[in-house]
C-alpha cells in the first residue's frame, strides 16, 4: 500500500515543462473540461521539394478534448482540418497539394486525427517523453500516427491555475501510405507536422 509521503509524491511527478502538476481530486469539478483556443492554435506542416523544406498550415474544423489532470493517461483527443484551406508559402505548391495527385480535397476536404492511447514520459508526465497514438484519416484512409506530446502551463501561471494549458506535438508521416503519392520525383515522401495549441478551461 502506499504511504502518504508517496501518494503526494506521484501527485507531483505529473509535474510539466512549467510545473503542470496533478490536482488533487478536490479541487477539480467534474463539470470542468477544456476547449481549443483557435486563436493560439497552429496546425503546420513541412515538405521537401527540390531538396529544400518549405512550411505550410492548415485550419482546425473542428476539435473535441476531455482532459483531467488528475488522470492525464486518459487524456483523449479528436481534431478534424480543413484540408481544403491547406497553404503554403508558394501559390503553385499549394495548388498541387490540394489537387487530385496528393490530397484531393475535392473528395476529401478533411483530415481528422483520434487519439487512442497516451503514454506518459518516465516521469509520469504529458511531456518529456510522453507520446499520443491515435488514427490519422487522409484521402479516406486510416492509420496509426504516434506524435510526440508536451504538454505545459503557460509561464508565470501558478502551480495551481489549470485555466489555461499549452501543447506541442510533433512528428511526421509517410504520404504515399495514405495514397497522397503524387510528384514523387519533386517531393520528399516524409511529411513532418508539427502542432502548437492552447486550451482554456470551460464549464
Amino acid at each position: 500500500m502506499l504511504s502518504r509521503r508517496q501518494f503526494l509524491l506521484g501527485l507531483t511527478g505529473f509535474t510539466g515543462i512549467t510545473g503542470l502538476a496533478t490536482t488533487p481530486a478536490a479541487l477539480w469539478a467534474a463539470n470542468t473540461g477544456y476547449a481549443l483556443d483557435l486563436d493560439a492554435t497552429k496546425v503546420g506542416f513541412e515538405f521537401c521539394i527540390n531538396g529544400l523544406w518549405q512550411t505550410g498550415s492548415m485550419p482546425i474544423a473542428s476539435s473535441s478534448i476531455d482532459l483531467n489532470p488528475n488522470r492525464l493517461e486518459a487524456t483523449k483527443v479528436s481534431v478534424t482540418l480543413n484540408a481544403g484551406a491547406a497553404k503554403t508559402g508558394f501559390i503553385l505548391a499549394t495548388r498541387a497539394m490540394t489537387g487530385p495527385e496528393v490530397l484531393d480535397v475535392a473528395r476529401f476536404p478533411t483530415i481528422s486525427f483520434t487519439s487512442r492511447r497516451i503514454l506518459l514520459g518516465p516521469q509520469g508526465r504529458l511531456s518529456g517523453g510522453a507520446q499520443i497514438t491515435g488514427d490519422l484519416t487522409l484521402r479516406g484512409v486510416t492509420r496509426p500516427i504516434t506524435l510526440e506530446a508536451e504538454l505545459y502551463r503557460p509561464t508565470g501561471s501558478a502551480p495551481e491555475d489549470l485555466s489555461q494549458l499549452d501543447f506541442n506535438l510533433s512528428g511526421s508521416l509517410s504520404r504515399a501510405a495514405f495514397g497522397a503519392s503524387g510528384f514523387p520525383g519533386l517531393v520528399k515522401d516524409t511529411v513532418r507536422l508539427t502542432i502548437r495549441a492552447s486550451i482554456r478551461q470551460v464549464e
